[in-house]
Order: C-alpha cells, then sequence, then structure tokens
C-alpha cells in the first residue's frame, strides 16, 4: 500500500473510488468541469476535517504550502478559496449523502460482529437529534426562532461500532418526532428512542413491521394493566406488566399491548419506566438497552469536539449539508481504518495522529502505531559540570 506514498493518499484509498465516482456521475458533479473535480472538493474537505481548518482562507494557506506533495496524494486542482467555496455552494450536497450511505455500508460490515455491552443477537439502533446552532444573519433560511439559526441532525446509530447508519438534515424548527416518519426500519431490529419521540401511531409503524422499540414512559400515561411478570426487586425491577391504552385517541394510535417495566436505578438513585413491544427479552436487558440510549450523545458530543460541524466554510443551504455530509464520511472512514488496521487506539488519537502525519511518505500503520521511548532518545546537552 505504501509504494513511497504519503498518509494522505493511503487513508484515501480505503475509499470506494469506483463508487464515488458513481455518485458523481449520477448527480453530473462532473459537468463541465476542467479544473477542480468532485474529488478535489472532497480532497480539501477532507483535509479540513482531519486537521481542524477554521476557515477556506485557512484551507487555502496550508494546501498552498503542501502543494508540491498534493499531486501524489491524487489532488489535481487548483487550491483556491473561490473555487472551493463556489463548489460547496453549487455541487448537490446529495453526491456526499450517497457516498457516506456506501461508506457507511463497508463500515457496518466490518463492525458487525463488535459486542456494545449487551448480549444481543439482533441489531440495536439509538435514534436522537441534536441541534447546530447558526448565525441568523449569515444563515436566514434557517430560521429557528427570533434571533437564532439552527439546524437539527437527526442520527439513527448502530450500536455495533457507533456508526451512523441514517442522518437526515433539516431546519431547527423541525420536531424531533416527525424524523421517525423517514426512519428506515428492519424487521427484528431494536430502536431505542427517548421519550421526546413518543407518539403512538408513529411507534405502532414499528410493530407494523416487526420491528422493536425501547423507550421511557411519560408520567402521565393513561393505561389498564392486563398481567403481569414475577419482577426480581432485588436487582432494582418493581414490575413487569403488560398493558393497554385507556385514552380514545392512544388506544386508536395504538390499538396493541404494550410492554411496561418499572425499574430502579441505584446509580443515580431514579425510578425509570420502559415501554417497549418486544415481550421476549428480560427486563433487565431491556433496561441495559435503554442505557445504551446514551452512546447517540456521545457520538454528538464527539464529532461537535473534533470534527468541523458547527463553524461552516459556506453559508448557503447546500454548503452546509455538505460540510455535514463529508464530516460523517470522514468520520466512518476513519472507523473503517481503525478495523482494518486492527488498531488498539481510539478515533481521537487516530485522528490527532493523522492530522500531523497527513503529508508524511511513511506506511500509515508505522504513523498510527510508532511510540519511542523517551528516555531512550534523550540526549543531555554537552556541558561540563560546574561542581
Amino acid at each position: 500500500m505504501h509504494q513511497g506514498r504519503n498518509v494522505f493518499a493511503q487513508l484515501l484509498d480505503f475509499l470506494p473510488r469506483h463508487e464515488f465516482n458513481r455518485c458523481v456521475e449520477r448527480y453530473r458533479g462532473n459537468y463541465r468541469v476542467h479544473r477542480f473535480s468532485c474529488f478535489d472538493q472532497f480532497f480539501c474537505m477532507a483535509f479540513a476535517q482531519l486537521t481542524g481548518r477554521e476557515s477556506l482562507r485557512d484551507i487555502e494557506a496550508c494546501l498552498r504550502a503542501m502543494y508540491p506533495k498534493l499531486y501524489h496524494t491524487g489532488f489535481r486542482g487548483s487550491v483556491a478559496r473561490n473555487t472551493l467555496a463556489k463548489a460547496n455552494e453549487r455541487r448537490n450536497w446529495r453526491i456526499w449523502t450517497d457516498l457516506a450511505h456506501r461508506v457507511i455500508r463497508r463500515a457496518r460490515i466490518l463492525y458487525a460482529n463488535d459486542s456494545f455491552g449487551v448480549e444481543l443477537k439482533q441489531t440495536a439502533y439509538a435514534f436522537d437529534s441534536t441541534t447546530i446552532d447558526l448565525c441568523l444573519t449569515l444563515f436566514p433560511w434557517a430560521r429557528f426562532r427570533t434571533t437564532k439559526a439552527a439546524v437539527k441532525m437527526h442520527t439513527l446509530l448502530d450500536l455495533r461500532g457507533n456508526i451512523p447508519c441514517f442522518v437526515q438534515v433539516t431546519s431547527g424548527t423541525t420536531h424531533d418526532v416527525k424524523a421517525l416518519d423517514e426512519l428506515p426500519l428492519e424487521a427484528g431490529s431494536f430502536y431505542i428512542l427517548d421519550r421526546g419521540y413518543i407518539d403512538f401511531a408513529r411507534l405502532y409503524r414499528f410493530t407494523l413491521h416487526a420491528a422493536f422499540f425501547v423507550t421511557r414512559a411519560k408520567s402521565n400515561l393513561d393505561y389498564t394493566r392486563r398481567s403481569f411478570r414475577p419482577a426480581d426487586k432485588s436487582r432494582g425491577l418493581h414490575s413487569d406488566q403488560t398493558i393497554v391504552l385507556n385514552g380514545p385517541l392512544t388506544s386508536q394510535a395504538y390499538p396493541d399491548t404494550l410492554r411496561r417495566i418499572s425499574y430502579f436505578n441505584t446509580e443515580t438513585n431514579k425510578r425509570l419506566v420502559f415501554l417497549t413491544n418486544n415481550f421476549i427479552l428480560p427486563p433487565l436487558t431491556i433496561a441495559q438497552l435503554y442505557k445504551c440510549r446514551w452512546q447517540v450523545e456521545l457520538f454528538f458530543k464527539w464529532i461537535k469536539q473534533h470534527l468541523r460541524i458547527k463553524a461552516f466554510f459556506g453559508t448557503s443551504e447546500n454548503a452546509v449539508k455538505t460540510q455535514i455530509w463529508i464530516a460523517i464520511s470522514v468520520y466512518v472512514l476513519v472507523s473503517i481504518l481503525k478495523k482494518e488496521l486492527k488498531l488498539d487506539k481510539s478515533l481521537y488519537e487516530i485522528l490527532q495522529i493523522l492530522s500531523i502525519t497527513l503529508f508524511e511518505n511513511s506506511p500509515i500503520l508505522s504513523a498510527l502505531t510508532a511510540s519511542y521511548d523517551q528516555k531512550e532518545n534523550y540526549h543531555p546537552a554537552n556541558q561540563l559540570e560546574l561542581f
């Protein structure tokens, strides 16, 4: 893989180039383009994500400093912030959506057998959204409140490997529960939701598709108990019931039975009540599954801290979505790199090492695993003793 190529070129080898070209051709991304192709655009934006660039001018200055090495990395365009800005504004953001989905598909195959802390054969997902604040003056199309703009990123996270397998970017005014309408459902899989997503008509769609959901019940839930199962109170379980809804609207929206589990969490000293349409798993497994929902919150925190999705290089809707989808592609690409090379380091450590070794001419595995003993390499100054 090395053959005298730099680390950045070796990292891009994990990108399926034939599928990349198919995504570009589908949306005619390179139509009448002579000097700055879609790959050049992805190259610049991926470089910005990996090295933490702050602006278009920052990207331009750094890439021009490395210009002699760009050709050997696969870059064929000219480095100019105006060219990159126009590409982000005009080229269809769906190119990067399709590319991200293809990279995600490969990553999910690699992480399919990984454990996520719960003994479960089926696939488990955590679904939630995060709000990305914007300046209303610069992003008037994303009006959220009177003096504020924002977009929401609704994300379905595969808990095996923490791979985002479904992402929808909407305006900040879009209610979270509406994202359930676009959520792809897989029969037999588990979907872990916060109680903000309780809409029984939409939850019944999971049951119709033979998929399972786990969520928290609201305190004012109106229900009737049909039956109950013994609960081991020594392990924090208070009750395990089969219920039906009583409300005239909720009973029509969800006419089937539900499982209600009451659990006391000794770590937080809180009583939690879960709702699910699965009647087979042990109640403690349901509680453990809901605890895994926190992984999607950690994912949002990670990408906001270590990738560029809060400060944008363009102000149009197309530019914002382009940057978000390329950031997701870079995140998944680094996850693939970690799995393929069997690295023990965290994604944060890998990202930090890549940020300073992108243009080093060394094998990528050596760059990511090299460690030096400071004591062995320490050479004291050649100075005579004073006393």
